[in-house]
This record gives C-alpha cells, structure tokens and sequence, in this order.
C-alpha cells in the first residue's frame, strides 16, 4: 500500500526535527546545515503523505454516509471530487518516492568547451553559452561568468558559468555531453556543411559539507597572468593554477587581477571538478540504470545535433526531433527539450522501482 511506503520518510522527518532541537546539533554548524539540507528534501513528500491519507480519510467517511438518506447527496459529491483528486495525487507521490538525487537542489557550474571543428566548435560555444544564458534568465536565475577563454575570432575555447537559483542543477543536469553543431560557416564560399562539437559540462556547486579536500593534496602554482598575443596584462603573478594530486585534476584561473579572488575560485571549480569525478565513479558502481535516472551526462557521449540549414534541434537519447532551431536558441527554449527528457527518465525509473 502506498501509505505504508510513505511513512519511513515520515519517520525519518520527524527524527530529523527532534535532531535539530538538540543542544548538540546547534553547536554543531557542519552537522545542523546537513540535518537541516536532508529535512528540506523530506518535506514536500511529508506534506504529500498528510494530504494523502486525509483524502483516504474522506473517501472512507464518505462512503460510510452513503446509506444514511440525510448525508448521502453530500456523501456523494465529496466522493466523486475526492476520487477524481486520488489518482493525480498517487502519481506525484510515486515520483517524490523515487531516489533523489542530491545535488537537484544546487547552483552548477556550467562548463562548454570546443571539441572538434577549430573555430566553428569555438564560435558555437559562445552561440550555445547564449543559449542557456536567456534560458536561465527566463527561470530567474542568476548567471556569473566565472572564467573565460577568447578565440581571436570571437568564440570560446573554455567558458564557464555559475548558475545560481531554484532548479538549476535539476534541469540542466540533462545537458552533459556532446552537442554537434551542423552549418556552413561565413567563410565558406562553397555553401558546404561544416560539422562541428562542443562538450558540455554540468557541475554542482558544492561546499565543505559535501566534499572536504586536504590542503596537503592541492598543489598550487602562480603565475603571471597572459592575455593575447603572449603579453602579460599585469606585472603581479596573479594566475593561478591548481592541481589536485590524487587525482590529477587541474583548474588554472587568471579572470581576477587579485591572486587570493583567482585562489578562491579556482578552489571552487576544483571542488567541483573533483565531486564530478567522485559521484561518476560511485554512479558508475550502482549501474547505468541509476546513472541513467540521474540524467548523468557523459561528456563523451552525443547527445544532440544542432542542424542549422534545415532548422532542426535532435536530442539522440529520445529521438526528439524540433524543427526550431532557430527559435530554440534564439529565445532559450530548452524547456521544450528538457521537459520530454524528465518524462523519460521519470517514467523509466518508475518501471525499474516497480511503482
């Protein structure tokens, strides 16, 4: 019965509350900000449950009053709304019952980068970093550029944003990956296709509750920072670069003129290069059904071509195929991509949970 799945999450709301009201746990920042993350993510199924079994409730008052000739027009009309209310309900519960991912409730950083395809891989970066920049202002969301790599052209090698605000890393999870670009570039006096890639990185940002690294494991190098051309644009060493050893991973951040703001963003892509890799590798153990749910992006995978003479936007992994393109990337409708993928993986988890 689906009231009986309800109530472990129940019981463990309430456990947590009780945690939280002890003297220990206020003293104790690190362990109340958890408790107090894991109380948020229990709430809106704890809410669902009381709704829930106040329906049930309803139904089987109203159907005790049908043979009572007072009550049972009244009895009646309750029924039938409550009943037509059940199945709806049934179906959000199932969802929320699903395993959460932990991170759908944190800012990202989003990286693109060019892949193949030398300066329209590089171009395509900026054109699809638009893309998403109206997309998360639709949302209201708040967008940082946090490092950036220039083209003499105008495109991209690298650029990375910071995303902040409700829903950011829960729906843009789903753009990791290999995006292929199709179009004939300015330069090209032949009217050819050119094709070309860019892969796309979804980060969550994380803090010392999610992950703690050893200052002992960071190697940190500084440098001056470069601009075109090879000149220096100042004469301080105030780029940064930063290695994390056991795992090789390397940020490099030269954006900020002050050495210390490089080191503290730096530190902050680090984390969040790191996480990734450490949340892939456990992803990679539970199996590809669960990475699959997560909507984990393999940056090495294809996930959608963006063909621009035949104004067509194709995501691979639902053979959803728009012929929109234009409109898509001009006014950041991913809403239109992002939504089917959801329903996908939604109902796919639902069949491998058996709900």
């Amino acid at each position: 019965m689906l009231l009986e799945k309800l109530q472990p999450f129940v019981e463990k709301y309430n456990e947590i509350n009780q945690k939280l009201s002890s003297p220990e746990i206020t003293q104790d920042i690190k362990q109340m900000t958890k408790l107090s993350r894991e109380a948020r993510q229990l709430e809106e199924i704890v809410n669902k449950a009381k709704e829930y079994e106040e329906l049930l409730n309803t139904i089987e008052e109203a159907k005790s009053m049908l043979d009572d000739p007072e009550m049972a027009e009244l009895a009646k009309e309750e029924l039938k709304e409550a009943e037509e209310k059940l199945p709806k309900l049934e179906e959000e519960i199932k969802l929320l019952l699903l395993p959460k991912d932990p991170n759908d409730d944190k800012n990202i950083y989003l990286e693109i980068r060019a892949g193949t395809g030398g300066d329209e891989a590089a171009l395509f970066v900026g054109d699809l970093m638009k893309a998403y920049v109206r997309y998360a202002e639709k949302k209201g969301w708040k967008i940082e550029i946090v490092s950036e790599s220039k083209n003499d052209i105008g495109g991209f090698k690298e650029i990375i944003l910071l995303i902040k605000g409700e829903g950011a890393y829960s729906r843009l999870k789903y753009e990791g990956g290999t995006h292929r670009v199709q179009r004939i570039p300015a330069t090209e006096s032949q009217g050819r296709i050119h094709t070309s890639a860019v892969t796309v990185a979804v980060m969550p940002e994380v803090d010392d509750v999610d992950i703690e690294l050893d200052p002992k494991d960071i190697k940190i190098e500084v440098m001056r920072a470069g601009g075109a051309g090879g000149q220096h644009v100042n004469k301080t060493e105030s780029a940064v670069r930063m290695t994390h050893i056991p795992t090789g991973i390397t940020v490099s951040m030269q954006d900020e003129r002050s050495q210390q703001r490089n080191k503290e963003k730096a530190l902050q892509i680090l984390k969040a290069r790191v996480y990734e890799k450490l949340e892939s590798e456990r992803l990679a153990k539970i199996g590809e059904a669960r990475k699959s749910q997560v909507g984990s992006g393999d940056r090495s995978e294809r996930i959608r071509t963006y063909n621009y003479p035949q104004n067509r936007i194709t995501d691979h992994r639902i053979g959803l195929t728009l012929y929109r393109l234009e409109q898509i990337m001009s006014e950041g409708l991913f809403d239109e991509i992002i939504d089917p993928l959801i329903a996908h993986y939604q109902a796919e988890a639902l069949k491998e949970a058996g709900l």
